[in-house]
């Protein structure tokens, strides 16, 4: 998990994939985070991404780094919004408490189950980490 996270961190910028009805959306991310040994991510219940996994959790989540190595991870979203998981998430990322608090009723923290990532580079290697 550990190996995810930083890639995903080194990235700073990464794109999950949802699906709303028959039509992938894609948006870019810049949190996450380890909680109760889970990747978690941060959102909001107003956003159109919530109601698409509420309906369908299916997740995929892609991302590059500055050398060429890329990432996909896929997995079905979780919801496991908790005081102190949203508290843990402002405290990692302050930026967030610009937008949410712990105490409000819109911010959102999930994790993936059942993921898969596979990393990969131009060199043709490929390494799959089961989470």
């Amino acid at each position: 998990m550990n190996e995810i996270l930083n890639f995903l961190n080194e990235s700073k910028v990464f794109f999950v994939s949802t699906v709303d009805g028959n039509q992938p959306k894609v948006r870019p991310f810049n949190f996450v985070m380890e909680y109760d040994g889970k990747l978690c991510f941060a959102t909001s219940n107003q956003k159109p991404i919530y109601s698409q996994l509420t309906v369908n959790p299916n997740i995929e989540i892609s991302a590059t780094t500055k050398d060429f190595r890329w990432i996909r991870l896929s997995g079905k979203a979780v919801f496991c919004t908790t005081k102190d998981a949203k508290a843990k998430a402002l405290d990692s990322e302050p930026m967030l408490k610009h937008m949410y608090s712990v105490d409000d009723e819109v911010f959102e923290i999930f994790s993936l189950e059942n993921a898969t990532a596979t990393i990969s580079s131009l060199k043709g290697d490929n390494k799959t980490i089961n989470l």
